[in-house]
């Protein structure tokens, strides 16, 4: 009855379907621990943010790594801007996805470290390969106000491109900077909150933390998935079975009509080769008693 199941077909069709499912039920818990990984870095951002400020030098130093926990909390330094040292870093969008620099100015604080400072966005305008026109920073000692971030690697997908025009950076980076600069930097770099001056760059908005993405609906789907793939097999299992079964049938029935014709097309051959009752055994007696008759 199923033995069509042991085919070349249905063989594959049923090891294809045997490995959709564990593969689908993997797909699923990537995406659930995608969704994880979302909310967790959702609580730990709102959780750096709500902190106190502190000063930045207590979270970094020089050549140091800024901790996960520490990303986005609220650091405040206190020094004089360095216009030289300063750099813009391309390929950077607003708010709006508008294309633009970042604004990276080293502060100098008064035990002669320094900290880098995103002092905000520009827009690009005119010649990309000329430095643009950045807002003079702020002259004299300063407190600045802003998020703790860790140094940009090329792992977050930004291309660190060889040969830019002078002061033009892709990535920021304290250790690239602090070679160039022979200057003394504490990890990672400030973004700037406050103060957020009229005719300064635009000033960065805080990170979105509340949104958790379509992970946990993918991962329902991707189960929900690996539940339809057993039972659309029984499916077409059933509807070949149902459509052999039919066929099986019609076979039989064309069969038996073909034999039934063929008994009924004997039957009329028979009868017309049969000779009529008395027709040849009467010729036969009457030729006997002509022979026998009074010569």
């Amino acid at each position: 009855m199923y033995r069509f199941l042991l085919s070349r077909q249905w063989v594959i069709t049923t090891l294809v379907a045997l490995a959709l499912i564990p593969a689908m039920i993997q797909l699923g818990f990537w995406q659930l621990h995608r969704h994880e990984h979302r909310v967790a870095r959702n609580d730990q951002i709102a959780r750096s943010l709500s902190a106190a400020p502190v000063p930045v030098a207590e979270l970094t130093g020089p050549g140091r790594t800024v901790a996960r926990d520490d990303v986005w909390r609220t650091v405040t330094a206190s020094g004089t801007y360095d216009p030289k040292g300063e750099v813009v870093v391309r390929m950077r969008t607003d708010d709006d996805g508008n294309q633009g620099y970042f604004v990276l100015t080293p502060l100098v604080m008064a035990d002669g470290r320094a900290v880098l400072v995103n002092r905000g966005w520009i827009p690009a305008n005119g010649d990309l390969t000329k430095f643009p026109e950045v807002p003079a920073a702020p002259a004299g000692r300063v407190t600045v106000t802003g998020r703790l971030r860790a140094d940009e690697t090329t792992a977050s997908g930004i291309k660190n491109t060889a040969g830019l025009p002078p002061r033009q950076v892709m990535l920021i980076s304290s250790e690239q900077r602090a070679k160039e600069l022979h200057r003394t930097l504490l990890g990672g770099y400030v973004e700037l909150t406050s103060p957020a001056d009229t005719g300064q760059p635009r000033p960065l908005s805080a990170p979105d933390h509340s949104s958790i993405g379509p992970h946990m609906a993918y991962a329902v789907q991707w189960w929900l998935f690996s539940a339809f793939v057993p039972v659309g097999w029984f499916i077409l299992v059933r509807r070949e079975r149902r459509d052999r079964a039919e066929a099986a049938a019609a076979q039989e029935a064309a069969a038996a009509q073909e034999a039934e014709a063929a008994e009924e097309a004997a039957t009329e051959g028979g009868d017309g080769r049969a000779p009529a009752p008395g027709s040849a055994s009467g010729d036969t007696a009457g030729v006997a008693r002509t022979a026998s008759g009074p010569e």
